[in-house]
């Protein structure tokens, strides 16, 4: 499987401590947050799985500046607790760096995939023109991701012509967003949501069946 349908490469600050998540065949694996720059004055905080391979010696940290190259993978929640997907960007390979360095305002992904929800294509009160997409992305072992997407302007008003089964590229970035869940009349819960905000959005094939 060609791992380039699905790169992110992306720098910031750790604001976590690193937390035990889950083992696969004997790597046990864990996660942080990570505080990267938007162009504004807002940030993204965006939820990192890393595997205990990269935290030998000194490890990770909070207040380390790093850049890390790896994917954005959905996974299915059953605990009950959270979100029911969870997305996470997985890293391949992680660089910590020192104060001498200059951090670069990195935040791109590139993903190569299909349609598998029909695009929802809408407008703001204000005339603003949005598009929801959902993205099935394939990974190794017959195993896909399925990512959500938002589109704006020329993009959202492109992503009504898509249908499923369209394989598509996008190219964007990794944005987080809170929102909150109304749990009963009086309660409610702050949550985050994850997506890729698209830059470009281009159809590259004719569409399979799915």
């Amino acid at each position: 499987m060609n791992t380039e349908n699905n790169k992110v490469l992306i720098s910031g600050t750790v604001v976590s401590e690193p937390v035990f998540s889950h083992e696969v065949y004997e790597e046990m694996f864990f996660t942080f947050l990570l505080d990267t720059p938007r162009l504004s004055e807002a940030k993204d905080v965006i939820k990192i799985t890393i595997s205990e391979k990269f935290l030998s010696g000194d490890g990770i940290k909070i207040g380390d500046n790093v850049k890390i190259d790896g994917q954005f993978r959905s996974y299915n929640n059953f605990s009950n607790i959270g979100n029911r997907l969870i997305l996470t960007v997985f890293v391949k390979d992680i660089e910590k760096l020192d104060e001498t360095d200059t951090m670069e305002n990195l935040n791109s992904i590139y993903l190569n995939g299909y349609i598998c929800k029909q695009p929802i294509y809408r407008t703001t009160p204000f005339g603003r023109e949005i598009a929801d997409i959902l993205l099935a992305v394939n990974r190794s072992y017959n195993k896909s991701d399925y990512i959500p997407c938002i589109a704006w302007g020329r993009n959202a008003k492109y992503a009504e012509t898509l249908n499923i089964g369209d394989n598509v590229i996008i190219k964007g970035r990794i944005q987080s967003r809170e929102y909150q869940k109304k749990l009963s009349e009086t309660e409610f819960e702050l949550k985050t949501a994850y997506e890729i905000s698209v830059a470009k959005l281009e159809r590259v094939s004719e569409k399979i069946v799915l």
